[in-house]
């Protein structure tokens, strides 16, 4: 009998879902010179008048719009360091086993583990203070040239690919030489489905929050509380009252007693408490009692 999974995984987006703003309009554009404006403007035509899909448009036109201020990857890790986040953060991340969980629950091998799966570019991820926090990071690479200058797309990440990344967080397979497609059995599967909580911002993150409904894991939609235009507001209230994708949503505050951390908890004590339960259901089931004198 394999052992019960007990890692608890939580898997977050990361612009307008961990930020208030996008990463390359905080980290990048300021120190470029670029204007924004501009910039997601081009992307659109690109879209609409040139069939790009959105991840490749903004790549593309990142690349031509730096042209030979093209920087190398380690350049942008650096940049993000300027990232900025929702209240709360990172320090949830540090916090939130500690407090969400039993000393029983931890004793017993009950741990969290957090992933962001995200459109935006994976190396300023990885030089913002969230990387040290999170098991792996996923987002859109840039190969470099032979000057070390980022040249061309190496990795593209789409709203609709990312689910592939809850599949591989589901088997595993955090090394991207792992072929997601293998077989692997429902009980070897070292966090199953029902031991995820995936939170999102909006319409682009709709298919992995149907991954999550579908395969019995957990859905949170967040929005911006100081949007004065409500349309952050609007849309996950659409996702949660009409287009019932997620099971509830709650302003981008991760402070402890904030009404989105009440959530993540109580998620994460329904997990634990039926890990711990089948854990505990298992060993009863292989105790054999020595026999007792009459």
């Amino acid at each position: 009998m394999p052992p019960v999974p007990t890692k608890i995984a939580i898997v977050y987006d990361y612009d307008l879902t961990l930020s208030p703003r996008y990463m390359q309009d905080e980290a990048i554009f300021p120190h470029f010179g670029v204007d924004a404006g501009k910039f997601w403007q081009r992307c659109s035509e690109l879209v609409e008048r040139e069939g790009f899909d959105s991840e490749l448009a903004y790549m593309k036109n990142l690349l031509d719009t730096l042209r030979i201020d093209r920087p190398s990857n380690a350049d942008l890790r650096k940049l993000g360091e300027k990232l900025t986040f929702y209240p709360g953060l990172p320090e949830m991340f540090e916090e939130l086993e500690r407090e969400a969980l039993t000393e029983e629950q931890r004793s017993v091998g009950i741990h969290i583990e957090h992933y962001i799966v995200s459109s935006g570019l994976k190396a300023l991820l990885e030089g913002s203070r969230l990387a040290k926090h999170v098991r792996a990071i996923f987002g859109c690479e840039f190969a470099e040239d032979e000057m070390g200058r980022i040249c061309f797309p190496s990795r593209v990440i789409s709203h609709t690919q990312k689910t592939q990344f809850l599949y591989r967080i589901n088997k595993g397979y955090l090394d991207m030489s792992q072929d997601v497609n293998d077989f692997v059995p429902e009980e070897a599967r070292p966090v199953p489905f029902c031991n995820m909580i995936y939170i999102g911002d909006g319409p682009t993150d709709i298919p992995c929050f149907t991954v999550m409904q579908r395969n019995g894991g957990h859905a949170i939609a967040v929005y911006n509380p100081e949007d004065p235009t409500r349309r952050s507001f609007r849309k996950c209230f659409e996702l949660a009252v009409h287009a019932q994708r997620v099971r509830c949503f709650a302003p981008s505050d991760y402070r402890a007693g904030s009404q989105l951390r009440l959530i993540l908890e109580e998620f994460i004590q329904e997990i634990a408490g039926r890990i711990l339960g089948r854990m505990k259901e298992e060993t009863g089931a292989l105790l054999v009692r020595a026999p007792g004198h009459r």
